[in-house]
């Protein structure tokens, strides 16, 4: 009898959460803070260092962080970002900035105020203010100054005695060498002013006086009243995103979002019929969370974090298809549809356990060693594998429980995948381990040797590829300097490399791209001063409508980026080995850390051949494939381990061999579909979204098709190789712990 209250609380579930969507989705996109990269912006990371001969401490970081906020207070940005990272480092963010190149400016200015005599003796500085006392006035000539209010007047008159028949010179950051002798004869000096003192002043307001535009007075009169920095700050890493680039990185990542997400639902309405439909109800309600997340955590939306949302879609599809696929097989050995649910559901748990952990471990790791933008992919990775937990194993089993105990489907298996002509009578007694499959004539374990070979030989050529070709290191690696132009007009490298000449900076690369060669990326080696920044921003901004990304890393910053990332893949390799050895054993263990470092070396060697630049967000992406490319491995490997325990005792190879071939043909359909749906997803931020993102999605897709082969033809392989050694020395292998019986009786 066909329970309809099940139905009716199914669309009764379904119907409030689609409310719920619909009527919040809206405000909470609105709440979300967009990264600088997606509506363009300025971030910059400096090395904090004593000017006073101080060690530099908390107290000091601090403070100099709330000075540095005090003048961000000036720009008017709202909700900026300061971080102190480590033991001298601050990291300024500030998305949405429009005047990047003042920003630039006022963050770095130290904005200590001195009043010298000709011989450069200081005789007051900027203690002898009042704090908030500055502000932009007009001279008797009506010309923009500032005027200054000081503590003491009678401090002052000395001064002015002192310097009574010469200039009082007032400079702002005055360095050690400065010499205003020098400094004089220029047509732009460094000092600010130098007023004649002809008489003795008992005041306590005093002018600063020069060629000022209103602007530059006001933003010295705010600057002064923001208060000097108590620390030298040298910058080591800075990129800036111009409005447009951010825009339409917006648009064409959220639109290949759409297709791919679209593409994913689509596969799992065709291939799994009404679980697909629940697939699709659930992953459309894993988005809504993951959004409601970010602003609850009042997160950052960034460029890889929109990313890792849409692969977080095709990882969550991967837990509904190992328990759909689960579902299929009991229904095909004889079961009944709820038998079926309920075994499938208790049997895949493991599996999405294990693979979902893994992922986690590597995302951690990227966190930890990340950059900013990094550790905001990593950080949206892990909430989307947490929520898609929640979304595809006990959402999707509450709405697809509701179905099967309606009993309305239990003579419809073809709504369920399942062809009628495919299912055994449950008295034939056949399980999971004899079930047929469209895959059991082929031989994956015959053909290991050639399997071995085609990857030996390729491990060689890429090794020489390597070696010749060498890696293409960005500026994240390399140091240096990296500008995109955007123009509306098609480029050309000879039309950029004269305006980079113009401007005396010598370009090492200059890249042509954009479906009308509307864009070029410049690399220049060597670290570029703020005021050359500033002129480079100005002059292409003028020539081509819209400000340019400039992205400057020191040296320092690039081999600590090289370090980091060499630690965090070692950490994850090391990581997987502990845990697949807690979880299976340490055989399996080294087997999948062997195939998924096969997967990364390749992504290296095609990266090297086809010069394609590395990055920060190449790392990103190998680390993700080290994380996920052991999904399938684990999907595998877990099927094995479940056949050996019905096996009990093993005493030959050939057991071993058909174990791994049946578990592998088992498989092999939701290995396929596992990867496919992520696939589609990458392929299609590689089609449609942004150009910035393209070779960290490229470098997924390189691994997941080699991960899918890995997985397949590689670990199980390997295990296989291992387990016959290991049988040989031993004689027999016992799979399951059989329980010793204790009796009083003799044993005979």
């Amino acid at each position: 009898m066909v329970k309809r209250s099940r139905i009716v609380a199914f669309l009764l579930i379904v119907v409030v959460f689609a409310g719920l969507m619909g009527g919040t989705t809206n405000n909470i996109l609105k709440d979300i803070k967009l990264g600088l990269d997606l509506q363009g912006g300025f971030e910059v990371l400096y090395k904090v260092e004593p000017i006073d001969g101080k060690k530099i401490n908390a107290d000091i970081l601090n403070s100099t962080a709330q000075a540095l906020d005090k003048r961000i207070n000036v720009l008017g940005v709202s909700e900026p970002s300061i971080q102190i990272e480590g033991k001298d480092r601050i990291r300024v963010q500030l998305a949405g900035i429009t005047d990047q190149n003042k920003a630039r400016e006022l963050l770095s200015t130290e904005a200590n105020l001195s009043f010298r005599d000709v011989n450069d003796k200081k005789l007051m500085d900027g203690s002898d203010l009042v704090q908030g006392g500055a502000e932009q006035v007009f001279d008797e000539y009506g010309k923009p100054s500032v005027s200054l209010k000081l503590k003491n007047a009678e401090k002052f008159k000395d001064v002015t005695t002192e310097v009574l028949g010469n200039p009082l010179v007032i400079w702002l950051d005055y360095e050690e060498g400065d010499s205003y002798a020098e400094e004089a004869t220029k047509a732009d000096p460094k000092f600010l002013s130098n007023p004649m003192v002809s008489s003795v002043l008992n005041t306590d307001t005093v002018s600063i006086t020069g060629n000022f535009t209103i602007e530059e007075a006001k933003t010295l009169a705010e600057l002064l009243d923001a208060g000097a920095l108590p620390v030298k700050l040298t910058e080591v890493y800075s990129t800036s995103v111009g409005a447009q680039f951010g825009d339409q990185a917006l648009k064409e990542t959220v639109f290949a979002g759409i297709v791919g997400v679209g593409l994913v639902f689509l596969f799992m309405l065709f291939y799994y019929r009404l679980p697909g439909l629940i697939a699709v109800i659930t992953l459309s309600i894993f988005v809504y969370l993951n959004l409601l997340v970010i602003d609850l955590i009042n997160g950052v939306l960034t460029l890889p974090g929109i990313a890792a949302l849409i692969l977080g879609v095709g990882m969550a599809v991967d837990a509904n298809i190992i328990t759909y696929e689960r579902i299929k097989d009991e229904l095909k050995v004889g079961k009944t549809l709820k038998s079926a649910y309920q075994a499938g559901n208790k049997n895949s748990i493991s599996t999405i356990i294990d693979a979902n952990l893994t992922t986690i471990l590597a995302s951690v790791i990227l966190f930890a060693y990340g950059t900013s933008s990094v550790r905001g992919f990593a950080t949206l990775l892990i909430v989307s594998i947490l929520v898609s937990f929640i979304t595809a194993v006990y959402g999707t089993r509450l709405l697809l429980g509701l179905i099967v105990n309606s009993k309305a489907f239990n003579k419809r298996p073809s709504w369920f995948g399942v062809n009628k002509k495919d299912i055994k009578h449950i008295g034939e007694n056949y399980d999971t381990l004899t079930l047929p499959t469209k895959f059991d004539r082929i031989d994956f374990v015959k053909y290991k040797n050639v399997f071995f070979g085609i990857s030996s030989v390729l491990v060689v050529v890429g090794i020489i590829v390597i070696a010749v070709f060498r890696l293409n290191l960005g500026i994240d690696f390399a140091a240096g300097s990296r500008v995109e132009i955007s123009s509306e007009k098609p480029l050309t490298t000879e039309a950029v490399q004269a305006d980079m000449d113009a401007l005396g900076i010598t370009a090492d690369d200059i890249t042509i791209s954009g479906e009308n060669n509307d864009r070029a990326a410049i690399r220049i080696k060597g670290d570029m001063s703020q005021s050359k920044v500033a002129e480079l921003k100005t002059t292409l901004h003028d020539k081509y409508g819209s400000d340019p990304n400039v992205s400057t890393v020191s040296p320092t910053v690039g081999k600590e980026l090289a370090k980091n990332a060499f630690y965090a893949i070692i950490l994850a390799s090391l990581g997987i080995i502990l845990y697949v050895t807690i979880r299976f054993e340490i055989y399996m263990a080294l087997a999948a850390i062997i195939a998924l470092l096969h997967d990364a070396f390749f992504i290296i060697v095609i990266f090297s051949f086809t010069r394609l630049e590395v990055d920060i967000t190449f790392i990103a992406a190998v680390l993700t494939i080290v994380g996920y490319s052991i999904n399938d491995t684990i999907v595998t490997f877990d099927r094995i381990r479940e056949n050996l325990v019905k096996k009990k005792r093993i005493t030959t190879a050939k057991e071993i061999k058909d174990i791994i071939n049946t578990s592998i043909r088992q498989t092999f359909t939701r290995s396929l579909n596992t990867v496919l749906t992520v696939v589609i997803c990458v392929i299609a931020l590689l089609i449609f979204g942004s150009e910035s993102i393209r070779n960290f999605s490229l470098a997924l897709l390189i691994g997941l098709i080699g991960g899918a082969y890995s997985s397949i033809f590689i670990a199980s392989q390997l295990w296989f190789v291992w387990k016959k050694k290991e049988l040989k020395k031993k004689g027999v292998l016992i799979t399951v712990k059989e329980k010793r019986v204790s009796s009083d009786e003799p044993q005979v």
